[in-house]
C-alpha cells in the first residue's frame, strides 16, 4: 500500500497563506472537481478506454499533490499507469482505492475548513 499521509500539512499551511481568502474556495473546487474526475475514471473503466482513464488519473494526480493530498496523488499515479500500459483488469481496484482514499480527504479537508471558519 501507499505510504504517504492523507494530508500534507505543510503544503496545505503554504495553499492556505498563498491564496489567503480564496483558500476555502480552492479547496471546495478540488472537491467538486474530483468527484468529476473518478465518475470519469469510472466511465473510461466501464467502456475500456485505457487512454480516457490514463489522461483523467494523470490530471486527477496533479490536482491532488497540488492540494496537498500525496497518498491520493499517489493512487492516481498507480491508476495512470494501469491506463498507460493498457491493463485496466486493475482499473477497479485502484479506483475503489481512489474512491476510498478521497473520502479520507474530503472528510480531512471539511475539518480543515471548518477549524478555519470557527
Amino acid at each position: 500500500m501507499v505510504d504517504k499521509p492523507h494530508l500534507d500539512d505543510e503544503a496545505l499551511a503554504e495553499l492556505q497563506d498563498v491564496m489567503e481568502d480564496e483558500f476555502e474556495m480552492l479547496i471546495r473546487t478540488y472537491l467538486n472537481d474530483s468527484q468529476e474526475r473518478i465518475d470519469s475514471l469510472k466511465g473510461a473503466m466501464m467502456d475500456g478506454d485505457s487512454g480516457a482513464f490514463a489522461k483523467t488519473a494523470h490530471s486527477f494526480k496533479g490536482s491532488s499533490i497540488n492540494i496537498g493530498a500525496p497518498r491520493l496523488g499517489e493512487l492516481c499515479r498507480e491508476a495512470e499507469e494501469a491506463g498507460k500500459s493498457d491493463s485496466l483488469n486493475e482499473a477497479p481496484a485502484v479506483l475503489e482505492a481512489i474512491k476510498s482514499e478521497f473520502q479520507r480527504v474530503t472528510n480531512a479537508l471539511n475539518a480543515l475548513m471548518a477549524r478555519g471558519a470557527s
